[in-house]
């Protein structure tokens, strides 16, 4: 079945709204395909490019497939990096934000103990990396017996991270009646191998999107010597002067010195990389999200499957060693059928990887001359306008699910046996409310999270003030988002 809007897969009223909500007016090719399959409990194997809406394509149809009443995990996302986890965790909450569906992101250098305190509650999606999944798995944390559905995001990526093994262990904790979703923008042989391990009767399906990434996105490139790089990227944001703009090294520490000497020239700018702190990584890609700042300095980590609005421009500062690579990164701009711009420095030494390159994706990258001074000058007075000029603060991607739903913080929890079927029943009791107006309960150890749905959150905090939970009136609050 072909479908030109969400309405025709006979959807919950709950995931059409979220959809509505956040803008997704019609189905991706991707989309088109991967929904109705997934609805009908079918291995797949996806093969498609950067940029496609692939993510939707499996967090739909398994969002609606989930049963709420369950408290066991049903469904399991592998991602090779932790930006990925955290994207898809933050998509799947949004478009099961209305079914009250709750998504844990599990990854490396984020603190053990906080993620299994979350995994003892009912969660139905678990997303998360291979390593500390595997750590999670050996240690008892968390419960795979109810898996029914696998999702295998990246495998290309995975398999040239090493986690093939990995995820084959993960695999062996699963139940063997599941549906095994893989997705991958390449199929290498290892990969088919896997499939044909860990798959049945898998449908294959190679989505070609009608306006490609590489043909949406202007392409050039710049023969330089390594010592005058720095100085032809000045020259280039002058001259290019982008909203928005992405710069790919192939090192931490080019990533360092590049962002250093940015920010001593006064560019609004942040830097990624391996290196950091996993709390400091996501606050730097939500914030660059947001427009906070305009340019962004960053390894690879920041390549794969991220979904940024409105990058401008990439600029490969280093060639990379890869060709998948430089589809991955250019594809950070010229995101769903918009037009984007790449550029990539090219040293003498590197015109092998160019060559590469070339024969991947079918064309050659256009040369182009580096800017004449006089040009560089003129486009100062512009440059130097926009630097003075703070960003525009775009909306977070769920920010229209929330405008009718208030966040409220009681103070009590676990450690004053505080239960969900407490805060219903507390809720249920006030006039007016319904369970169907109470959203995602998060109790921790002394504070218990609510979410109140369908604008009732005035009225519900309202009411608390004067409402005994658990047999004692408690301290109630709009919670800080």
């Amino acid at each position: 079945m072909i479908d030109r809007n969400f309405n025709g897969y006979q959807l919950s009223s709950e995931l059409l709204k979220a959809i509505s909500l956040l803008n997704f007016i019609s189905p991706t090719k991707a989309q088109e395909q991967v929904i109705p399959a997934v609805l009908a409990r079918k291995d797949i194997i996806v093969k498609s490019q950067t940029g496609s809406g692939k993510t939707a394509a499996f967090a739909i149809p398994i969002c609606e497939l989930v049963d709420w009443e369950q408290n066991k995990p049903q469904a399991l996302v592998l991602t090779p990096t932790r930006e990925l986890a955290a994207q898809v965790k933050e998509d799947m909450f949004h478009i099961g934000r209305f079914k009250r569906l709750k998504v844990a992101a599990i990854y490396g250098k984020y603190p053990f103990h906080v993620q299994e305190k979350e995994l003892k509650q009912k969660t139905h999606v678990v997303v998360g990396t291979p390593g500390r999944l595997i750590d999670h798995i050996e240690r008892g944390t968390i419960d795979t017996s109810n898996i029914n559905y696998l999702v295998i995001d990246e495998a290309d990526e995975m398999l040239n991270m090493g986690f093939i093994e990995q995820i084959e262990t993960i695999i062996s904790s699963l139940p063997q009646e599941r549906v095994t979703i893989l997705l991958s923008a390449t199929m290498p042989q290892d990969i088919n191998v896997l499939c044909n391990k860990i798959m049945k009767d898998p449908i294959c399906m190679e989505i070609e999107e009608q306006h490609p990434a590489t043909d949406r996105i202007a392409q050039e490139r710049y023969q330089v010597d390594q010592t005058d790089k720095m100085q032809l990227l000045l020259d280039l944001t002058i001259v290019e002067n982008p909203d928005s703009c992405m710069i790919f090294c192939n090192t931490k520490q080019t990533v360092d010195e590049v962002y250093a000497e940015l920010v001593k020239l006064n560019y609004s700018c942040e830097k990624l990389h391996g290196g950091m702190e996993q709390r400091d990584r996501l606050s730097v890609m939500n914030e660059f999200k947001q427009g906070f700042f305009r340019y962004l300095c960053a390894t690879d980590v920041a390549a794969r499957g991220l979904d940024i609005e409105d990058i401008t421009l990439v600029i490969n500062y280093d060639i990379p060693y890869d060709r998948e690579s430089y589809v991955h990164r250019i594809g950070r701009t010229g995101r769903v059928n918009k037009l984007g711009k790449a550029i990539t420095f090219v040293t003498k030494e590197e015109n092998k990887f160019l060559k590469d390159i070339h024969d991947y994706i079918g064309k050659e990258i256009l040369l182009k001359e580096r800017p004449e001074e006089e040009t560089v000058r003129q486009s100062k007075q512009y440059f130097m306008a926009k630097i003075k000029t703070p960003p525009d603060i775009k909306e977070t991607k769920g920010a229209q699910l929330s405008t009718e739903i208030m966040k409220i913080h009681v103070n009590a929890g676990k450690k004053t046996k505080m239960r969900p079927v407490d805060i219903v029943g507390t809720l249920c009791s006030i006039q007016g409310i319904t369970a169907a107006d109470i959203g995602i309960i998060n109790i921790l150890d002394v504070s218990t999270f609510v979410e109140i749905l369908n604008n009732k959150g005035e009225l519900v905090l309202q009411d608390l003030q004067n409402t005994p939970i658990k047999g004692r009136l408690r301290k109630v609050s709009k919670a800080d988002r």
